[in-house]
């Protein structure tokens, strides 16, 4: 029994010194030399680029993804779960739907419904994604030219000045940052 106990001991402490202190050290000192721009955070003066802005309200900005979250709080994050056949979900699309073309159809007369992009409609996983699609950057920048009084053109080189590539080359959609996009306007 005793010598039972002495090893239970023994594994509680060693799996605690591996697992509770040396695992994160490695992956910490791992992030730090591979991603330190992302592994030391983004948050600035005007917030993070790594967590969506509520830009709602203002046409002068270009407009995050709808989140699920209140007010794209990150200690809040989390996807519906929501099904394909949840009334809810199908009346929280339709809203989305009718306030983005309420706020964009005024700029580009031909944007129907089929030519708006999921993402405009849809919450990430986490609800708080930074990025949108650049379809949906194309769409609203229409009315960022008109309102802003900008060449349509400055403003599509804007877009295309703050889109992120796939990861590695190949994971993940290209997409619009949308804080730094924002950012990038004011300048």
């Amino acid at each position: 029994m005793r010598r039972d106990l002495l090893s239970s001991v023994v594994a509680i402490v060693a799996i605690t010194v591996l697992f509770g202190l040396a695992y994160p050290l490695v992956v910490t000192g791992v992030a730090q030399l591979a991603f330190p721009g992302r592994a030391n955070g983004s948050l600035g003066p005007h917030g993070s680029r790594l967590i969506g802005q509520d830009f709602r309200g203002d046409p002068r900005y270009f407009q995050s993804r709808p989140s699920t979250a209140t007010h794209y709080d990150p200690a809040a994050t989390a996807f519906t779960n929501l099904g394909p056949n949840s009334r809810k979900a199908r009346d929280t699309f339709a809203a989305s739907l009718a306030a983005y073309l309420k706020l964009n159809r005024p700029y580009d007369p031909g944007l129907t419904a089929a030519k708006v992009p999921v993402d405009a409609l849809t919450s990430s996983a986490s609800g708080v994604d930074p990025h949108i699609s650049p379809a949906n950057a194309g769409i609203q920048a229409h009315r960022i030219a008109a309102v802003r009084r900008l060449p349509p053109a400055r403003v599509t080189q804007l877009i295309r000045d703050n889109t992120d590539n796939r990861s590695l080359g190949v994971l993940g959609e290209p997409g619009v940052n949308v804080l730094e996009l924002n950012l990038a306007l004011g300048r």
